[in-house]
């Protein structure tokens, strides 16, 4: 998602622009090249707003897969946190975060590391913030309502990694903190143009510089929160279902709906085979992450588990993110089909360590983008996987003591974890005093 632009100039415009050089004079010419120009821009503008409102719907997908997968009597804390998130994320990016990611050619003060543009929402005047803006492909609002949708996710990734026991001001102090100031940084390194970037460091859309940023937030909150109560009795797990399955399928679902916005949006312009393209590998990986899952689930498990292969289609989806647009079509059956597998086992070994995961959001998103950013070293020949690598621990490092610092920050101040006697009711009650099912619902002591 670096800000550059890969235009498909149509055959019609192209001659309209080449007689437009042979013959200077005519005035016809260029009346065409320049609506050919305009109406470039137009189409590319349209696309990108559109891909935004995609990423925008994943929030609810988020949501739905989140509330499915944890008990009835927690989900208006998980509802809030989401609707929460979004906010937050939004107003912080717009706040710092953006120019943060983007500080532009000025705006480094640490090399290729750290660099700040500015503070606030600026459209540079005139042109210069319009047609001239990248290149000529969108406008500079364009440009950060976009990647807004973006900045919110990490925090989301994180939410259901420590769901049904975290504090919620305590989680909302965290998921202002991470985005506005960590998130950001990362990003800068590859999508504006900083040191992992002129190492040849590739990251299409986010594997590892959305999705395991988040995923290793995600790790380190679940670690210092601890288990679930109930979650391991005498050094066993013991399975705490989720409450409603149609609502993790819809979610699974929107997510991927959303994902043709997230990866498709990320090609930054209207070009047809660029976007065509994207959205092929993206759905080939999908379908091959559902399909690995479910074999292996069906494998191990001896029955095949809905909850699994529902994660194999996100875990596709978070792999082939990185290499969408340079990876071959094969490529990306095999990228997804292995995310699908590694998604399984790693569930299963994270319970095994008692890391308590309530959705598979570390999985998913922190060892499904790590394999797909080593991923396009593998299969692709325009990009190292020791490259790749150094991105992956590069990110991983400075995510993982940001991560601790900022929770252990919040639990000195809000605390993180809610009480013994909140959890066992519910935090619906206890922290909101409100029911999502009223008149439907029991409230035990799982």
């Amino acid at each position: 998602m670096i800000h550059t632009t890969h235009r498909t100039v149509p055959v019609g415009v192209a001659l309209l622009l080449l007689a437009a050089v042979l013959f200077p004079e005519s005035a016809s010419a260029e009346s065409a090249s320049a609506s050919g120009k305009d109406a470039m821009f137009v189409i590319n503008n349209a696309w990108i707003l559109v891909a935004a409102f995609l990423v925008f719907v994943m929030h609810l997908g988020f949501a739905c897969l989140e509330s499915g997968l944890t008990r009835a009597k927690n989900t208006v804390n998980i509802l809030f946190k989401n609707t929460g998130i979004i906010a937050i994320g939004i107003l912080t990016y717009a706040l710092v975060g953006f120019n943060l990611m983007y500080p532009g050619e000025e705006g480094w003060m640490l090399g290729g590391f750290l660099g700040l543009g500015g503070l606030g929402l600026s459209s540079p005047e005139g042109a210069a913030g319009l047609m001239n803006y990248a290149n000529g492909a969108y406008t500079y609002w364009s440009d950060f309502i976009f990647q807004a949708m973006f900045a919110a996710t990490a925090a989301t990734i994180v939410s259901g990694a420590v769901a049904e026991r975290i504090k919620i001001n305590g989680f909302l102090l965290f998921s202002a903190i991470y985005v506005m100031l960590i998130y950001p940084i990362p990003g800068s390194w590859v999508w504006g143009g900083g040191w992992l970037a002129s190492l040849g460091f590739h990251d299409f859309a986010g594997s590892t510089l959305v999705h395991s940023v988040g995923g290793w937030a995600a790790l380190l909150g679940a670690i210092l929160l601890g288990p679930r109560i109930g979650k391991y009795i005498n050094g066993r797990s013991k399975a705490i279902m989720g409450h409603n399955m149609p609502l993790v399928t819809i979610g699974v679902f929107l997510l991927w709906l959303g994902w043709f916005g997230f990866n498709g949006g990320s090609v930054l312009s209207a070009d047809p085979g660029g976007i065509s393209y994207v959205f092929v590998t993206t759905t080939l990986a999908a379908a091959a992450g559902i399909i690995g899952a479910m074999s292996v689930t069906w494998i191990v498990q001896k029955k095949p588990d809905l909850t699994m292969i529902l994660n194999g289609c996100l875990a596709g989806l978070v792999g082939i993110t990185a290499g969408a647009d340079v990876v071959s079509t094969s490529a990306s059956v095999a990228i997804g089909f292995i995310s699908g597998v590694i998604a399984v086992f790693s569930v299963l070994a994270f319970d095994r360590i008692q890391v308590d995961d309530p959705v598979g959001a570390i999985s998913v998103h922190l060892v499904c983008g790590i394999w797909g950013t080593l991923a396009v070293g593998i299969f692709s020949s325009q990009f190292s996987i020791l490259t790749q690598a150094l991105g992956v621990l590069a990110v991983g490092a400075f995510c993982g003591v940001a991560a601790l610092g900022v929770f252990l920050l919040v639990k000195a101040t809000t605390g993180l974890r809610v009480s013994e006697k909140e959890e066992l009711q519910g935090l619906d009650i206890g922290e909101h005093g409100m029911e999502a099912y009223s008149g439907f619902q029991v409230f035990t002591t799982q």
